[in-house]
């Protein structure tokens, strides 16, 4: 159902965290010393090393639970065909789920019967209220 063509889609999400001063400190000293160019540098390092540590767990669990790795883009075609076939989507991601803008909130209501998104869920307003009580 995923479709290759998609407008400019950001590739990260911002985070907010709250770290104790001596943490803070003790980045700064090393971005300082040139291991790493910023704040936001030594914290991807540090998650993806962390994620690498489970990489394991990690890919038992994805399969284990069917999710879709990376992005997952429906747009208005890839839902009338599922309509057309009389299916109802359950849609599972580990990254981006993408909803494009243009898709009718009755169009998404009527072919999604739920979504598990484990990162971020891109899609209108509309669409959210319409599919509320199926997003997880």
């Amino acid at each position: 159902m995923a479709t290759t063509s998609s407008p400019r889609i950001s590739e990260s999400e911002k985070l907010t965290i709250n770290l104790g001063y001596v943490d803070l400190g003790q980045i700064d000293l090393l971005v300082a010393e040139g291991f790493y160019s910023n704040r936001s540098d030594f914290i991807r390092t540090a998650i993806r090393n962390h994620l690498a540590s489970h990489g394991e767990a990690l890919r038992h669990v994805v399969a284990r639970k069917m999710l879709v790795l990376g992005l997952q883009r429906f747009t208005v075609e890839d839902l009338t065909r599922a309509q057309a076939a009389g299916e109802k989507l359950q849609i599972r991601v580990l990254g981006l789920a993408s909803i494009a803008d243009d898709v009718p909130a009755q169009l998404a209501a009527d072919t999604i019967e739920s979504i598990t998104v484990l990162g971020a869920l891109h899609a209108s307003p509309a669409v959210r209220a319409a599919l509320a009580g199926r997003i997880t």
